[in-house]
């Protein structure tokens, strides 16, 4: 008996340091809000499914500057700008999982699907999504899409209403992951539609294990991947809110890579021999959103009091300890059509005090502000952070509660439009400049809920508009910088820093690269 034992008690002894190597853990700061990533807007969600999970027909390639192929080997564009056909990628696998076994390959139909559940209220699909598709409303897909076609197992196309310029950029975006029809389908028929955002399929590079909320979510290394399976399995996101402690666990090694860290522990790491810093310039704003829709926000002098009355300086060596660059607008400053000629606003509360009295409150007036309760990248301290806006407020006769939100509830409740004043960030992240201006400044997005200044405006719907029409980047670039400048004036937001984004990793992490739209790619990492 003892003999037959042995080779059990032995075994464990058999697992070498090299074989756990493979493992790769990632400290992030919050849960996501689940995983069918066309429902929701937060960086947070697509980073956990789009990111990991899913592939799109076409991805940005930050180092160039250019659109470049992923499920679509490659694509034509009709003269007229009205007909995108895109030739798939052939044997491409969707994820093989305890909840699904595919049988078949993906094909031009599963990327009709992905996008006909967003645009078609007569879709079996399309109501499943009970807040809607928030990416696909405010960058007005519906009325741009006219119809698509599969024309062949690898063959789809595109007929739009009218040309848009940013199209192509458009479907690199975390939203227009390509979803297996055939799953839907098996999903649908067991009354069971609600588990595509609980237990996803995707073709992307790790294939989806087991999630716990504010705990941790695991991945395995999808073996059958396009672009070769991964060297790190498996992969585990130790959802870890407070930054102090994604830094001890990293030092602990129990975490291999953490995001977001706060500026003095990215100071910290430069000096310890087992830990690296990543970083680049981040293509993002981080702002305060005004809701024009409450009184009385709704008055331009009001939204422009704020302004005048918040003391950016002080802010951003408090909060970001020179990791940021102050921020006038919604443009980081490495954007094409940044309008350099716009200044901002300066910190005169004596001038915001004349601008209250204009609109009628001299004696200020009472109003809240929301945070999140744990701090990111664009919002290294969101305690300190709004302690700095209540008082610069309190000067000029505003009175302001903090309310401190848990992410989650944050979004959810601000894309109700429920907020005052919201500290916010957004992410650009297909590389042209519409991305911060339709899902932040039109209409369409008051609706969807990314506008959260929740200010529409036809002139400056029209220019947005007229911005995508053309593929003249001169012409463009007049138009956004109008807008630009109509922002400013109107006082939407509360514009505060475009940071450095960071990321810290043990040393014998390589592959990993921090991208400046927040997205996060550990298909080519691996452990020495």
């Amino acid at each position: 008996m003892r003999l037959a034992a042995l080779p059990l008690l032995l075994a464990p002894l058999l697992i070498t340091p090299q074989a756990l190597a493979a493992a790769l853990s990632v400290c992030t700061e919050a849960s996501p809000e689940g995983f069918d990533v066309v429902q929701y807007n937060s960086l947070t969600t697509t980073n956990a499914s789009a990111d990991v999970l899913m592939n799109r027909l076409v991805d940005f390639d930050t180092a160039s500057g250019k659109v470049v192929p992923s499920l679509a080997e490659h694509w034509e564009v009709s003269t007229d700008g009205l007909t995108y056909l895109f030739k798939l990628r052939p044997q491409v696998k969707f994820h093989r999982t305890e909840y699904f076994t595919p049988r078949r390959d993906l094909t031009a139909e599963d990327v009709k699907f992905s996008f006909e559940r967003m645009l078609d209220p007569a879709n079996p699909w399309h109501k499943v999504a009970q807040s809607g598709f928030p990416h696909a409303q405010s960058m007005q897909l519906p009325a741009l899409i006219k119809k698509i076609d599969a024309l062949d197992p690898l063959t789809v196309r595109f007929t739009l209403d009218h040309a848009d310029s940013t199209f192509l950029a458009t479907l690199s975006m975390g939203f227009a992951s390509i979803y297996s029809a055939e799953y839907a389908d098996q999903l649908l028929k067991a009354g069971t539609p609600e588990k595509l955002n609980s237990q996803p399929i995707g073709t992307g590079p790790f294939i989806f294990n087991r999630f716990q909320k504010d705990a941790s979510i695991r991945y395995k290394a999808n073996a059958d991947y396009f672009g070769g399976k991964p060297q790190v399995d498996p992969l585990v996101f130790a959802i870890t809110p407070d930054a102090n402690v994604r830094l001890q666990k990293l030092r602990r090694n129990e975490c291999q890579i953490a995001l977001s860290p706060k500026p003095l522990d990215v100071q910290a790491a430069r000096q310890e021999p087992t830990l690296s810093v990543a970083q680049t310039d981040a293509f993002m704003t981080a702002f305060v959103a005004i809701n024009s829709q409450h009184p009385p926000l709704d008055k331009p002098e009001v939204r422009q009091a704020i302004n005048l009355a918040f003391d950016k300086a002080s802010y951003l060596k408090t909060v970001f300890e020179g990791t940021a660059e102050a921020a006038n607008g919604p443009y980081p400053p490495n954007t094409w059509s940044y309008a350099k000629s716009l200044p901002g606003y300066t910190h005169d509360p004596a001038k915001a005090r004349e601008l209250l009295a204009k609109a009628g409150l001299k004696e200020g007036f009472q109003t809240t502000i929301w945070t999140r309760p744990s701090g990111s990248l664009l919002n290294p301290n969101p305690s300190v952070g709004a302690q700095l806006l209540q008082s610069d407020l309190a000067e000029i006769g505003i009175q302001a509660e903090i309310r401190v939100i848990e992410w989650g509830e944050l979004i959810r409740r601000a894309k109700a439009g429920e907020h005052d004043l919201l500290f916010m960030g957004w992410a650009g992240d297909n590389g042209d400049p519409d991305n911060f201006l339709t899902p932040q400044f039109s209409c369409a997005a008051v609706k969807s809920g990314t506008n959260f200044a929740r200010y529409c405006n036809p002139d400056l719907d029209k220019l947005i508009s007229a911005g995508k029409t053309t593929g003249e980047q001169g012409v463009r670039a007049k138009l956004y910088e109008q807008a630009q400048a109509q922002i400013q004036q109107q006082a939407l937001w509360l514009p505060l820093a475009h940071p450095t984004a960071f990321a810290l990793t043990r040393k014998d992490v390589q592959g990993y690269a921090v991208s400046p739209f927040g997205r996060q790619d550990y298909s080519k990492v691996s452990l020495k």
